[in-house]
């Protein structure tokens, strides 16, 4: 008994040592693997925040997203003059051909700047006190991406060579959609007041303004006191719209198969 006893206290007083130890092991591990993970988390994020759920502010949240954008958008222009440059060394009769073609085709696709008398038509929302107070339709008081594309269809129609909305130059592929209580174009989301210039004979572009039944609804609605809804339009000696700076490849769905 007294052997066996023995054994026992033995036992007793070997497991604390062990459990030291396994912590002594462990603990640097953990420290090291919680490091590697800050390290993979701070290179995946390239300095932007990986948690955009916690912003409550709209204005705040549009901001940082049009920044990470921009950022983005830099890097793309980057790397395309890297590409442009490594293209403009290979001498080859048939590259050389396709290059002047698609320098022929850059100007109708929005690709180069056009400057020239035209027309602004800026859209906004009602005052913030009439939306809270109006026992209106709400919908019928802010601006919706169907509105800014009316307008901008309206232009076109009216023979523009140039259209932007932002500042951005609108192209074929263009999506305007809404995000919330913002409008995204070309991936950047933007707030209200939304402001359409089109590079154009005025003449022409009002009148297909005027044509315009969409139009003719929504700016009654803004000539009613008890809606309200924003709607601007100004004739411009000169109007600039930069070249389209957005992506030029394109996503598109794929049947299954």
């Amino acid at each position: 008994m007294e052997h066996g006893a023995h054994v026992g206290h033995a036992e007793d007083d070997a497991r604390p040592r062990r459990r030291l130890t396994a912590w002594r092991v462990a603990t640097p591990i953990v420290v090291v693997l919680a490091g590697g993970l800050m390290a993979v988390s701070a290179a995946n994020s390239e300095g932007t925040d990986l948690r955009p759920g916690r912003y409550t502010d709209l204005a705040s949240l549009v901001e940082t997203e049009a920044d990470q954008y921009a950022v983005l958008e830099t890097r793309v222009h980057q790397l395309e003059d890297d590409v442009s440059q490594l293209s403009s060394r290979v001498e080859n009769r048939e590259i050389r051909h396709y290059r002047r073609q698609a320098e022929r085709l850059e100007d109708p696709a929005g690709l180069t700047p056009r400057t020239g008398p035209g027309l602004t038509i800026t859209l906004s929302d009602a005052p913030e006190d009439k939306i809270n107070a109006s026992t209106e339709n709400l919908n019928l008081l802010v601006v919706h991406q169907q509105d800014i594309q009316a307008v901008v269809n309206a232009l076109w129609n009216g023979g523009a060579s140039a259209v932007t909305v932002q500042g951005q130059r609108i192209i074929t592929t263009t999506g305007i959609k809404c995000e919330g209580n913002a409008v995204q174009l070309q991936g950047v989301p933007y707030g209200q007041p939304y402001v359409i210039q089109a590079v154009g004979d005025p003449a022409r572009l009002q009148a297909a303004i005027d044509a315009s039944e969409y139009l003719d609804i929504y700016r009654q609605q803004a000539a009613d006191p008890a809606i309200g809804i924003g709607w601007a339009e100004q004739e411009e000696a000169e109007v600039t719209a930069p070249a389209y700076a957005g992506l030029l490849d394109l996503s598109y769905a794929q049947p299954l198969r």
